[in-house]
C-alpha cells in the first residue's frame, strides 16, 4: 500500500455563529430605512418638515449607510485555529524572522518600556538562530542605545529562565508585578531563582534610571553620539549581540538602528523609520518574514511567531495571506473601559468579520509581513489620490453627521421647529424603534464580549465625544495640508513607565483639560443644549403657546441625551484644576455658542 505523505494542516477556518448578531443588525437596518421612506414621504407628499427634516434625513441617510457598511463586514465572521505544534516537528525547516521595534524619544517613552519590549521578543519560543532583533531609534539617543546594552546582559539570564520554567508573559515588569503569571512551580529552585531574575531586573531599572540621571562619557562606543543632534546625524548601526551559540537557551540578535537626519529633508516618521529597518536586516539577515512592533506593544504569548508562521506557511498560494495581523491587548485597564479605548469589542466584531471578507486592517503594531510584500508593489499616484480621497469623504460625512445631530435639537427648540413627529403621530413609534434597538444591540455586543452596560455607556460616550471634537480637526487638518497652507505634525504619545502605574486608579478614571482647541467644540454643544433646554423650560413657565409646527418632546429628549452624551465636559464646567475646563475655553464656547443661538432665532423664532 501506498503511504500517505501529505502534512497535517497548520490551520482550520471556522465560520463563527452569529445568526442572532445578524438578526439584531438587520432589525436595526429595517428601521433605518422605514424611518428615511417616511422622511422622504414626508418631504415629498406631505410637503412637511422644512430644513430640520432634510437635515436630519441626510444624518439618518449616512448613519444607514454605515450600518450597512458595519453590518456587512461583521456578516460573515471567522475564527482561525493554529496549531504550532505541529510546526515544532519542522524545526529545521522553519523560516528567520526579522523583529522590528520602533522607538522615538526617550524622554516620552522611557527606554525601560522599549527595553521590556525588546526582552519579551528575545525570549520568543523560536529557534534562537533564525531570530533577530533590530532596534529603531528615532531619538538618537545614548540613553536608549545604553539600555539596550544592559538589556542584552539581563537577556543572558532572562531568555533561559523563560523556557526552562515555560513562562508565558515575557516582559520582566508584567511577569514581576502580577503574581498570577507565576510559574506553578513551587520548588525552592525556582524560588531562588525567581528571586534571582527579580532582583537581576531590579538592578537593570536602578541602572537606566542612574544613567538618566548622570549622563554619559561620550567616548568608546557613545563616540557616536558625541556630536549627533536628534534631527541632524549621520546614520548609526551597532550591533548589541551577535548570537553565536545554536542552543535553546541562546540570545537572538540584537541590533541598534538610528537613521540618519538632516534638517530641511523628510524622514517620513515612522514609516522612515520601518524602510530603514526593511534595508538594514535585508544586508544583514535579510528574513523572509517580519515582525514589527512599537516600542510599548510587548508579546503576550511566547508561541506568537509559531502561530503566525501556521497561517503564513499554512496556506497553499503565498498570495492568499500576504500578512497576519494580531489583535491589541491592554494590560491593567481600567474597569469599564471609562475612555472606550480598550477596543475589544471593535476587535471582536469587526475584525473578525474582516477576517472572513479579506482580513483585518493592517493596525501599524504586532503585524508579520512577508518581506518580499513590503519590495513588492509601488502604488502609483491615481491609488494614492483615491485611497486619500476615500478617506478624506469618510472623515468629512462623519464628522458632518454627528455634529449635525448633536445640534440639531437645540436649533429646533430655540426656533420652535421639529425634526421628529409627534408624540400623538403613530410614526414617532420609527425613531423610538430604531433607537431602541440600535442601543439593544450594543449592549448585546458587549455583554457577549463579557463587558459591562456601564462599559457599553461609557464607549458610547467617547464615541459621541471624539466624532464632535478630534474628527473635526482631524478634517480641518487634511484640508489645510491639501491646500498646503499647514503639514501634518506627528506626535509622540508619552507612555508610563511601568512602576507608576501602581496606585493611581481613583484618579485615572477622571477627564482631564486643558486649553487644547480640540475642547472647544464640545463645550460650545453642551452651552447650547442646556441653554436650549433653559428656553423650553421658560416657555412652559410662561406657559406660551406653540403653534402645529413647534418643538415636541422628542426633540428635549434628545437634546437632554446629547447632554447626557458629553456629561464629561458638563461635570468640567464646575470641575477644578487640569479636571476643569480652563476659563479661557469657557470663553470661546459662550462666543461660539451665542452665536449660533443668534442664528437659530433667525429661522422663524418667535418667544
Amino acid at each position: 500500500m501506498a503511504t500517505n505523505n501529505v502534512a497535517p494542516t497548520l490551520f482550520e477556518r471556522i465560520p463563527a455563529k452569529n445568526t442572532l448578531h445578524r438578526v439584531l443588525n438587520l432589525i436595526v437596518l429595517f428601521f433605518f430605512i422605514s424611518l428615511i421612506g417616511y422622511r422622504l414621504f414626508s418631504l415629498a407628499v406631505l410637503r412637511r418638515g422644512g430644513l430640520p427634516w432634510l437635515i436630519a434625513l441626510f444624518c439618518e441617510s449616512c448613519f444607514c449607510f454605515v450600518w450597512i457598511c458595519s453590518t456587512s463586514t461583521k456578516w460573515n465572521a471567522v475564527d482561525y485555529i493554529t496549531f504550532p505544534d505541529r510546526l515544532l516537528h519542522r524545526a529545521p525547516e522553519l523560516p528567520p524572522v526579522d523583529l522590528f521595534v520602533t522607538t522615538a524619544d526617550a524622554v516620552l517613552e522611557p527606554p525601560i518600556i522599549t527595553v521590556n519590549t525588546v526582552l519579551s521578543l528575545l525570549a520568543l519560543d523560536y529557534p534562537v538562530e533564525k531570530l533577530a532583533c533590530y532596534v529603531s531609534d528615532d531619538g538618537c539617543s545614548p540613553l536608549t542605545f545604553h539600555s539596550l546594552l544592559e538589556a542584552s546582559k539581563f537577556a543572558k539570564l532572562w531568555v533561559p529562565f523563560c523556557k526552562k520554567y515555560g513562562v508565558q508573559v515575557r516582559a520582566p515588569f508584567r511577569y514581576f508585578s502580577d503574581h498570577s503569571l507565576t510559574s506553578g512551580d513551587d520548588s525552592s529552585q525556582f524560588r531562588r531563582e525567581w528571586q534571582k531574575m527579580k532582583d537581576e531586573y531590579e538592578l537593570l531599572c536602578q541602572e537606566i534610571q542612574n544613567a538618566s540621571q548622570k549622563g554619559f562619557d561620550l567616548t568608546g562606543k557613545f563616540a557616536d553620539f558625541a556630536n549627533a543632534e536628534r534631527k541632524n546625524h549621520p546614520s548609526i548601526i551597532k550591533v548589541i549581540w551577535e548570537n553565536t551559540d545554536a542552543g535553546e537557551d541562546g540570545v537572538p540578535h540584537l541590533v541598534y538602528i538610528s537613521r540618519e537626519k538632516r534638517p530641511n529633508y523628510p524622514h517620513h516618521y515612522k514609516a522612515g523609520a520601518m524602510n530603514v529597518l526593511s534595508r538594514v536586516s535585508g544586508m544583514m539577515t535579510n528574513a523572509p518574514f517580519i515582525l514589527n512592533v512599537d516600542c510599548d506593544m510587548f508579546a503576550n504569548n511566547p508561541q506568537v511567531v509559531l502561530h503566525a508562521m501556521c497561517l503564513l506557511l499554512g496556506t497553499k498560494n503565498e498570495r492568499d495571506c500576504s500578512f497576519v495581523q494580531f489583535p491589541q491587548k491592554f494590560y491593567d485597564g481600567l474597569k469599564d473601559d471609562p475612555f472606550g479605548n480598550q477596543l475589544i469589542v471593535l476587535q471582536y466584531f469587526f475584525c473578525r468579520g474582516a477576517t472572513g471578507i479579506q482580513g483585518p486592517l493592517y493596525e501599524g503594531t504586532g503585524c508579520f509581513h512577508r518581506r518580499k510584500v513590503i519590495y513588492g508593489l509601488s502604488p502609483n499616484e491615481s491609488q494614492i489620490y483615491e485611497l486619500i480621497l476615500g478617506l478624506m469623504f469618510w472623515v468629512t460625512w462623519a464628522m458632518l453627521r454627528n455634529s449635525m445631530l448633536a445640534i440639531l435639537p437645540a436649533y429646533c427648540i430655540i426656533s420652535n421647529s421639529s425634526f421628529l413627529p409627534k408624540v400623538e403621530d403613530p410614526a414617532i413609534l420609527i425613531p423610538i424603534a430604531l433607537f431602541i434597538s440600535y442601543n439593544v444591540t450594543g449592549l448585546w455586543e458587549f455583554n457577549h464580549v463579557g463587558q459591562s452596560a456601564r462599559a457599553w455607556w461609557n464607549n458610547e460616550k467617547m464615541r459621541k465625544t471624539t466624532s464632535t471634537s478630534s474628527w473635526l480637526f482631524g478634517f480641518l487638518a487634511v484640508i489645510l495640508k491639501l491646500l498646503g497652507i499647514s503639514q501634518t505634525v506627528f506626535e509622540i504619545t508619552p507612555k508610563d513607565q511601568p512602576e507608576v502605574f501602581e496606585g493611581k486608579k481613583t484618579d485615572a478614571r477622571r477627564f482631564t483639560f486643558d486649553e487644547s482647541p480640540i475642547f472647544i467644540p464640545d463645550t460650545t454643544i453642551v452651552f447650547l443644549n442646556l441653554t436650549s433646554l433653559a428656553i423650553f423650560l421658560l416657555r412652559l413657565v410662561q406657559q406660551q403657546k406653540h403653534n402645529v409646527d413647534g418643538t415636541g418632546l422628542g426633540e428635549v429628549l434628545c437634546s437632554v441625551l446629547a447632554v447626557l452624551y458629553l456629561s464629561s465636559f458638563l461635570k468640567g464646567l464646575s470641575g477644578k484644576g487640569k479636571y476643569g475646563i480652563p476659563k479661557s475655553i469657557m470663553c470661546k464656547s459662550v462666543i461660539l455658542m451665542l452665536l449660533l443661538v443668534y442664528l437659530c432665532m433667525l429661522n422663524n423664532f418667535n418667544f
